[in-house]
């Protein structure tokens, strides 16, 4: 056995047993919380939507052992299985050009892992989300929505992919610094057109109407010094039960949006915390800090696949022999492949990173509005979303990006009270 294979295969059986282990963990502990709420809850969750959440919670954790698996099968099959060399092949057949040859190598292996997870999505909105109350998409919005993704994918994609391909053919040893750049490019140009042009194709947007809320709002980017492009009602409802607030964009193109749901759930108030809790990530630099680390990584990243594609092991380790490697597209695809392999343990440093950002964000809401509406708030949100109170310890520092609940109200409840 080559030695990168076995170092490949250990690294792939460790992910995939510490994501199950850890998944297992989860259903049990939420399980064994089950028929008792937290103290700090008691008096405004009753159990009835407790156990409801908790059953919520082991449900899709349950699913997930079927993503695991698939993610899992389809890495195997595309490395060590040779389908990866056979797709290769295959389409050196009908293709002459390498850049052509390895865009089309790409989308086919994108397609091919997209259409073989097409059923775990439809199983978790029409089963499980529907068993719970929370669905509200049917199967021709479900399909619409595949075929705006896909033409999407197609728009943006393509054009990305055959850049990144060019750059690595004719920009020599430094291309990843040049495809670096043009990735950064990219990402800046699709969240400048995000919220006019392509949250639109799947949500209806439209001017927030109450005055009173409006006046109130205004009151508060006021306050914060925060300029948007306009205050916005997102037709959420649609499509799930599930309420929530964001701002999108930026420079002239950033727009404070809301979830028709949220709307109705929330009073005035409430609703003033949670936009104050959203431009606290603004205010606090976050959304420059995560896109500057995602920027900073990515370069990490390309610079290692640089030195990755030129060595014979890499290929070899991995099931395809280097006499059958047309093009930069199948050291592209191979790294991308089993990047999460060699990644997955460090995920907990991402989620402690984005936890602090929440508890920063929360705190500049206690300062410009008020940490017990907050509080009050994020229940309502966690029992209309059926959110577990009681997570895993180990699987929420894994998974979590925002802090666990009874961590985050006490949190509030002691600005609240200073």
């Amino acid at each position: 056995m080559h030695t990168f294979t076995a170092v490949f295969l250990v690294a792939l059986v460790l992910t995939f047993v510490t994501r199950v282990w850890l998944a297992t963990r989860h259903i049990r502990h939420v399980l064994a919380h089950r028929n008792r709420v937290p103290e700090n809850f008691s008096s405004q969750i009753k159990l009835e939507a407790h156990q409801k959440a908790a059953d919520y919670t082991c449900a899709k954790t349950g699913l997930g052992y079927f993503s695991i698996s698939l993610e899992t099968g389809l890495l195997l099959i595309f490395t060590l299985g040779g389908a990866l060399t056979a797709l290769a092949a295959f389409w050196a057949n009908w293709l002459n050009s390498p850049i052509v040859h390895g865009a089309a190598l790409i989308i086919s292996v994108v397609v091919l892992m997209g259409i073989a997870e097409i059923p775990i999505s439809y199983y978790r909105t029409f089963v499980i989300e529907e068993r719970f109350g929370f669905n509200k998409m049917t199967p021709r919005m479900f399909v619409l929505d595949l075929a705006k993704r896909a033409l999407l994918a197609i728009l943006l994609g393509v054009p990305l992919i055959l850049g990144m391909l060019w750059l690595m053919e004719k920009m020599g040893s430094s291309w990843w610094f040049y495809a670096w750049v043009a990735w950064m490019g990219f990402n800046l140009a699709v969240l400048a057109v995000f919220p006019t042009w392509i949250a639109p194709l799947f949500n209806k947007f439209t001017p927030l109407e109450d005055a009173r809320l409006k006046e109130r709002i205004e009151q508060l980017l006021q306050k914060c010094g925060f300029r948007s492009s306009g205050l916005f009602v997102m037709d959420g409802s649609r499509r799930t039960s599930h309420g929530n607030a964001y701002f999108t964009g930026f420079g002239k193109t950033k727009r404070i949006v809301f979830f028709d749901t949220l709307l109705s759930r929330l009073d005035g108030a409430e609703i003033e915390a949670v936009l104050a809790h959203e431009l606290g990530h603004f205010k606090r630099r976050h959304v420059i800090k995560r896109i500057a680390l995602s920027f900073a990584m990515s370069l990490v990243f390309l610079w290692g696949l640089g030195y990755l594609m030129q060595q014979s092991w890499f290929y070899e380790g991995l099931g395809v022999t280097v006499s059958s490697i047309p093009s930069p597209a199948v050291a592209l695809l191979l790294f991308f492949l089993i990047m999460p392999v060699f990644t997955f343990l460090f995920q907990p440093l991402s989620s402690l990173y984005s936890r602090k950002h929440e508890f920063e964000a929360d705190r500049y809401a206690a300062d410009n509005a008020s940490a017990s509406d907050l509080a009050r708030a994020l229940v309502k949100l966690y029992q209309d979303n059926a959110a577990t109170l009681t997570p895993d310890p180990l699987h929420s520092a894994f998974h979590d990006s925002h802090p666990p609940a009874a961590l985050r109200i006490a949190r509030l409840q002691n600005l609240a009270h200073n």
